[in-house]
């Protein structure tokens, strides 16, 4: 029996068969969804020559940590391409450390652990937002805070959210607890400085409960199933829960007290505890660890490979809660630059308003390190020191955004999906000439509910007198499969078009966007450079003999100081938007920020209004 025609381009090969009546009609499951691609297909060269200017930037922090050694790698697309090391592992020998060398990794042990936990979870062994109590007993009797408290889920514990103290002092001398003695702990009682589940505070003491939560369902210690569940699998030899003496290739951990370097005694693992910071590694072990995390992006239809699924490892690098965004002056001559994030399961996120990164750090006496990469961007770096609590973290985000700025690879970039394509080759047509069923197939039901069919008629037929006949210019730029612009270019002018498709099958036009640009007088934009190039150096009578009489002369020219004095000289860049008769609005090439000016301009293309501003789109 023939069924209705389907489109291939928009659809998979997956369909479901629907019965209706005594007919079978095939049904799409899906759009055809693309994965996302790097565009350049130079960048892993790129990067890996940048990475030995990183060397400055490391020496430099071991040398104001007073760390007396220091590896630290690159791993681009889950493979190390860079490694390095100075200094030394034992400052009895002076051996230098590398790739190869164990440093106890501290709090970085939690993503492990938060990855074991979600195998249990994805095996359908627990639920992530029972109550921790449900698989710890000991913790049944214990007082909340509040009558109305909710109980502690697992969920709670993997994100910093259960309601406990930071506890970054007393959790680092537990290790050594035996679970007899946490047992104990946990049956006396906990003390909260929050409610639970209300926000995030960093606490130890739940990833040593997600310790007892492994073992309690895997029925085997936590850190025996930690490493038969990820770190054999993944072939990470060298990641193990006790120091190496044997082979040479431990680093001492130290504390500079008194201008000396003093070693610290180690401190030993005894139970489920240890999940919290138990773990040692090295830089090449570690590299395997975040190519893994960094290998479930993009979305895909690869089959599975490792301990945990894609979507799972993209669950940890999520925000699960948030903490409270922060403002960094970098320096006086460049705005405040504004820093948010949160925390997932064993991972932080930050998001610096150009790039986001996942990471975590981790610090026991005598050792501190980090971890960070750029999902979107497939870069990570990593570096571990051998002296207590070394911070590393501003260096591995500093080093991530050097490789980014000085590589200038681009992320990787969302592909069009032919529903997406379609939809605009569409609109485009309509542009150029209304046609009465095209409009029908395209556009959902919602449409011209809020604008009736005629006024959109007009609108286009308006929009093409206006600009001429339109031409695709350019490539679609989507946001995601079902959204995205296009120019269209005219001879006059050019129209930018954008669109989101339903969530129906097959999607359709839901909203539709057309903002239309007319060349303004080439006067004006000789005015405009003009300006721009004042920003360089400002003189209020050349600035004047561009602006009207009505024009508010003593506002602009404190803008134009402000421009000079904040972020310096500016190019003119790229018409933004124009009516074509009094307003224009142009993009500023600046080192320092993106930047935008807006004028209005009379007949004689003369500025009687000029704003600048910070553009936070581009």
């Amino acid at each position: 029996m023939n069924g209705p025609a389907i489109d291939a381009k928009l659809i998979t090969e997956s369909t479901l068969r629907q019965r209706t009546g005594a007919r079978t009609v095939l049904m799409p499951d899906r759009i055809d969804t693309p994965a996302a691609q790097f565009p350049s297909v130079d960048r892993r060269q790129r990067i890996i020559d940048t990475c030995a200017s990183l060397e400055t930037l490391f020496r430099a922090i071991a040398r104001d940590e007073h760390a007396p050694g220091i590896s630290f790698g690159v791993i681009v697309d889950a493979e190390l391409v860079f490694a390095d090391g100075f200094g030394t592992k034992d400052v009895t020998l002076n051996s230098q450390p590398d790739a190869d060398t164990v440093f106890r990794i501290a709090s970085m042990t939690k993503s492990f652990t938060a990855a074991a936990t979600l195998v249990l979870r994805d095996q359908r062994l627990l639920t992530l937002d029972s109550p921790a109590a449900h698989y710890v007993p000991e913790l049944d009797g214990i007082r909340y805070p509040n009558a109305d408290s909710a109980p502690v889920s697992v969920r709670d514990l993997l994100t910093m959210s259960a309601g406990w103290p930071q506890d970054d002092p007393w959790g680092d001398r537990q290790l050594h607890r035996d679970d007899a003695f946490m047992s104990s702990l946990y049956t006396q009682g906990l003390s909260f400085s929050n409610p639970p589940g209300v926000c995030f505070e960093y606490s130890n003491l739940g990833y040593m409960l997600l310790g007892r939560v492994i073992t309690q369902i895997s029925g085997m210690p936590a850190m025996d199933f930690v490493t038969q569940t990820l770190l054999e699998p993944l072939g990470m030899s060298s990641t193990r829960w006790a120091r190496d003496d044997a082979s040479g290739r431990g680093a001492t951990g130290y504390r500079w007290e008194d201008q000396v370097w003093k070693p610290e005694p180690p401190l030993t693992n005894a139970g489920d505890v240890a999940t919290f910071a138990g773990l040692y590694s090295t830089v090449r072990d570690l590299a395997r660890w975040i190519g893994f995390l960094q290998s479930a992006w993009p979305p895909r239809d690869e089959p599975e490979q490792g301990p945990l699924k894609r979507s799972s490892r993209r669950e940890m690098q999520r925000i699960w809660q948030t903490t409270v965004p922060k403002l960094h002056h970098v320096s006086l001559d460049r705005p405040a630059q504004l820093q948010s994030g949160g925390y997932g399961y064993g991972l932080a996120m930050t998001h610096n308003g150009s790039w986001r990164s996942c990471g975590h750090g981790g610090g026991l006496p005598g050792f501190g390190s980090h971890m960070r990469w750029a999902p979107d961007y497939g870069i990570g770096v990593v570096a571990l020191a051998n002296v207590t609590y070394a911070n590393v973290h501003g260096a591995c985000e500093q080093a991530l955004r050097i490789l980014l700025d000085s590589s200038k690879v681009q992320c990787r970039a969302v592909a069009v999906s032919p529903a997406l394509r379609r939809a605009h080759q569409h609109v485009g047509k309509l542009l150029n000439q209304w046609d009465e069923q095209l409009a029908a197939d395209l556009f959902a039901d919602n449409f011209f509910d809020d604008i009736d069919h005629a006024h959109w008629h007009g609108r286009l037929d308006e929009l093409r007198a206006r600009h001429g006949v339109f031409r695709p210019d350019g490539e679609i730029e989507p946001e995601n499969w079902l959204r995205g612009r296009q120019l269209q270019s005219a001879s006059r002018g050019w129209c930018d078009v954008w669109l989101t498709l339903s969530p129906t099958m097959p999607p359709k036009v839901q909203t539709l966007r057309l903002r239309s640009v007319l060349h303004p007088p080439d006067t004006v934009s000789e005015r405009v450079a003009a300006i721009c190039e004042l920003t360089r150096r400002p003189v209020r009578r050349i600035l004047s003999q561009h602006l009207s009489n009505d024009a508010q002369r003593s506002q602009i020219w404190r803008q134009l100081k402000l421009v000079n004095l904040c972020y310096g000289g500016c190019e003119l860049g790229a018409l933004l938007g124009s009516d074509g008769r009094g307003w224009a609005c142009y993009r500023l090439d600046n080192a320092h920020a993106a930047l935008r000016v807006e004028v209005r301009f009379d007949d004689r293309g003369l500025l009687h209004f000029v704003d600048f501003s910070v553009s936070y789109e581009d």
